[in-house]
């Protein structure tokens, strides 16, 4: 067994997931008679339903209930989720963790109901499987909360732990934890600027970063 681990985020992370949650996100909005602020897709990936909520009412004047904005995008999320499947690279870098023997878990911004749904989707959700959903702590992203809850679930020191994201506030949470972070961006993100300290990967090829980063810290 490995003395190290990786944590990974899922939504347009492991899972491919974040179009199905815009798609979702508009048709609530919609739903509602609401209407969309600018350059709204890029600013809520990585952020909670209720920070999407509380951008909506700050910057267009939304008026629906919270519960009952989130009921509605929730349901429509769960319905489509059974299309999803794990984002391209992904499947690889699991299979060479797997056989290394290096744990790893997934902490993620989403609540529980659907970090489930997309672990049934793309065939993850069993007993021994470690996840972190926001409903698990108090504080989500970009505090760094989540990760060590991770950390601590897999019986692994924060230091020695690789946090692998694909958006800002998620790799301000895994440095807020210090970790060792990698910006892997979606390949139509890589405008992103993600914070001093986190090592880039090429959106076609998160493997070779993290074997070299693992390769490193077993030396």
């Amino acid at each position: 067994m490995s003395s190290h681990a990786v944590l990974f985020d899922m939504d347009g992370t492991l899972v491919d997931s974040e179009p199905l949650h815009y798609e979702t996100l508009l048709e609530a909005i919609a739903a509602f008679s609401g209407t969309v602020p600018d350059d709204f897709e890029n600013r809520v990936t990585g952020t909670t339903i209720a920070d999407c909520h509380a951008m909506l009412r700050n910057e267009t004047g939304f008026t629906a209930n919270l519960d009952a904005f989130v009921k509605a995008k929730y349901a429509a999320y769960i319905d489509g989720a059974i299309r999803l499947k794990l984002r391209p690279g992904a499947a690889e870098v699991l299979a060479y963790l797997e056989k290394a023997g290096v744990p790893y878990a997934i902490v993620s911004n989403s609540d529980r109901m659907l970090v489930d749904a997309n672990l049934r989707a793309v065939g993850l959700q069993r007993p021994d499987f470690i996840s972190v959903s926001r409903n698990d702590v108090r504080e989500g992203k970009p505090a760094a909360e989540p990760y060590l809850r991770g950390a601590y679930l897999l019986g692994v020191e924060p230091s020695h732990c690789i946090v692998v994201e694909d958006s800002v506030p998620g790799a301000r949470a895994g440095l807020a934890a210090d970790m060792t972070v990698i910006g892997w961006p979606e390949p139509h993100r890589t405008d992103l600027t993600f914070p001093d300290g986190v090592v880039i990967a090429d959106p076609e090829d998160l493997l070779s970063s993290l074997q070299s980063l693992l390769s490193a810290a077993a030396q």
